[in-house]
């Protein structure tokens, strides 16, 4: 009773803000977060120092693989493009088609023959991500959707993005929109170095429209120290994406990871590739998550550990079986607490004692810590 009590105890860890309970929760509320995409034949990554174009790490980062939202960016690069040209301005009206107005989910709920600014059409496509937004912007800088797909094709391939090519301003699936990690690395570079003007929107923290509060997606923003954009990206085929540039000190990272199951293994995954990065030029790194967490044989587990009154359950990424007998090694541990009728979500870092063909996990006081 009192080991199980103490095991209660220990792995129990306050979160900072509301945002760290809500992901763990829907990382627990998904059965499929049992099996780690990461090392999967979708998956991609890469960690470029934004000065230089040094890869500090990278996996998988010239194949081909669906951007989803990660679109977007191209989409804004070609807005701030015009924007500096004069070719539009920020409180231009952008008409809304009938086509922009159909586009899925997420979305502004835009109606057909309405109009909304230029910047709103920026804040929506950063923030919401919205898919008739970034139609209506594309309709507006290229005619229709298809030649606008065409020159962002174009343009892309102008700032060396070799293996890309662009269908829609959107992502919304096509089999024919393909990208790769590195060339989305280099669009990121292009975007912070090209236009510094405009790279605040991506660290905007809500949009307002028509009375609405409208959320960043990108919750990097507010988890990883120095993160100041760039964009999220999900479809079924391509996974859940991510592109995030990170400044501490006067180096900044820019990372891409696409292909994760989840937002929460994507983001985890991004920070201890940062984190990496950060290390190897000299940067001093707290770190939030195991570094381990990057190695593609990690896999993620599910169990459940009953104590008296309250259930425990714990979703443990851990290190494949390996190591000697006795050696312990850092476990990002989600743990879901169910007391009383009242559920709250955790994150603590476990020591997990590796032995033969088995990882046994514990949570004692000394090395209990926030994430």
């Amino acid at each position: 009773m009192a080991s199980t009590r103490n095991l209660l105890a220990s792995c129990i860890v306050r979160h900072r803000n509301a945002w760290r309970a809500a992901v763990v929760a829907l990382a627990l509320a998904a059965p499929s977060f049992a099996q780690a995409q990461i090392g999967s034949g979708r998956y991609s990554s890469i960690v470029i120092d934004n000065a230089s174009g040094r890869v500090m790490e990278a996996a998988n980062a010239d194949s081909l693989r669906y951007p989803a939202s990660l679109t977007k960016l191209m989409t804004l690069y070609m807005a701030f493009e015009a924007l500096k040209t004069g070719k539009v301005t920020l409180g231009q009206s952008v008409p809304v088609s009938g086509h922009a107005a159909s586009m899925e989910p997420s979305k502004l709920g835009l109606l057909p023959g309405t109009y909304f600014t230029v910047s709103d059409a920026i804040l929506a496509i950063v923030t919401k991500s919205a898919n008739d937004a970034a139609c209506a912007l594309g309709e507006l800088l290229g005619g229709d959707e298809d030649r606008f797909g065409q020159a962002m094709t174009l343009r892309a391939r102008a700032l060396g993005m070799t293996n890309s090519t662009f269908r829609n301003a959107s992502g919304l699936p096509d089999p024919a929109q393909t990208t790769t990690a590195h060339d989305l690395a280099l669009l990121a570079h292009h975007l912070v170095q090209d236009y510094p003007q405009y790279y605040h929107y991506f660290s905007e923290p809500v949009f307002y429209f028509h009375g609405r509060a409208i959320p960043n997606h990108d919750h990097m923003l507010q988890s990883y120290p120095g993160a100041d954009g760039l964009k999220t990206g999900y479809t079924q085929a391509a996974g859940h994406n991510l592109v995030t540039s990170a400044l501490r000190g006067d180096v900044r990272l820019v990372g891409v990871v696409m292909g994760a199951r989840s937002n929460t293994e994507r983001d985890l995954h991004m920070a201890s590739l940062l984190d990496d990065g950060f290390e190897q030029l000299g940067v001093p790194v707290t770190r939030h998550v195991p570094s381990r967490f990057r190695d593609p044989s990690l896999v993620a587990e599910a169990d459940s550990v009953p104590v008296a009154g309250p259930m425990v359950h714990f979703a443990a990424f851990r290190h494949g079986h390996r190591g000697h007998a006795g050696q312990l090694r850092p476990t990002l541990a989600v743990a879901r607490v169910h007391a009383g009728g009242v559920a709250g979500h955790h994150l603590a870092v476990a020591t997990c004692t590796v032995k033969p063909g088995h990882h046994g996990c514990a949570f004692p006081t000394r090395d209990k810590r926030r994430t």
